[in-house]
């Protein structure tokens, strides 16, 4: 099998690299490296008590090098789920690292909205008063129980909440909640672009997402049944998404160099 280029895959708010779970064997299976991240201060990777270190830019600077290193030396697919979305547009930004494509994942042009913009509000005002326990039990218990998951699940998702560095939890709340529209800027890069969301998304609304894609000049994929996390609800249909459009970018990639030669 020939190896294509790897892919690095950016969790959301409250996710890690487990989100992704059920993704990886079929990204796997198209020929590549694929590695899904705990970004700094989420689950198993430590981060400081200095909220600076929490910012999109300073998340993104460890995008940048991530990639680099995965890469070593070829380009990289990146995908940004929600929050990891604005957290991964910064790396592609700044300019530092050539990616192979750029695919936002239930992610938006600027700060999140509705139900979702409420809850992290709650999550942000709590955290530093009534603890992460308390997060725990009235905000992502009660949504993880609506979605009838195992027990084991639940206790995962627990743990892996607890585990988060609070001061960057609140932090990354901040960010998702001010975020600024940088689509001009985006679509000023020439990087391969994918707007892929549920459906039913209930962070950044659909149509929000659909306008984005439109001002990027970027593909458009919507997720059937799927809401805000489509790799979690419908992992087959986001997989071969993500696969046909970073082959596509791999060709247009060797194609495009064949003939400038």
């Amino acid at each position: 099998m020939i190896e294509r280029w790897p892919a690095l895959l950016v969790p959301g708010l409250t996710g890690s690299k487990e989100d992704f779970i059920a993704v990886l064997m079929t990204l796997a299976q198209s020929g590549r490296r694929v590695t899904a991240i705990d970004q700094r201060g989420q689950y198993e990777t430590p981060g400081p008590d200095d909220p600076s270190a929490y910012t999109c830019p300073s998340l993104g600077a460890d995008v940048d090098l991530l990639a680099q290193i995965i890469g070593g030396g070829d380009a990289v697919h990146l995908v940004g789920h929600s929050f990891g979305g604005l957290v991964a547009r910064e790396a592609v930004i700044d300019g530092r690292t050539k990616f192979a494509s750029f695919t936002l994942m239930g992610s938006g042009p600027a700060a999140i909205e509705g139900r979702r913009a409420l809850n992290g509000r709650k999550i942000l005002e709590e955290i530093p008063t009534l603890g992460m326990e308390h997060v725990w039990h009235h905000r992502l218990e009660p949504e993880a129980l609506a979605a009838d998951v195992s027990d084991d699940i639940l206790a995962f998702l627990h743990k892996r909440l607890l585990t988060n560095s609070p001061v960057g939890l609140a932090c990354m709340a901040e960010q998702v909640l001010t975020m600024h529209d940088r689509t001009e800027e985006l679509r000023q890069i020439e990087v391969p672009t994918l707007v892929l969301y549920g459906e039913h998304d209930d962070g950044w609304p659909p149509e929000v997402q659909s306008e984005m894609a439109a001002r990027l000049g970027a593909e458009s994929v919507v997720v059937p049944g799927a809401a805000h996390s489509p790799a979690v609800e419908a992992p087959e249909t986001t997989a071969a998404a993500l696969v046909r459009f970073w082959n596509t970018a791999e060709k247009h990639f060797l194609d495009t160099r064949s003939h400038a030669v």
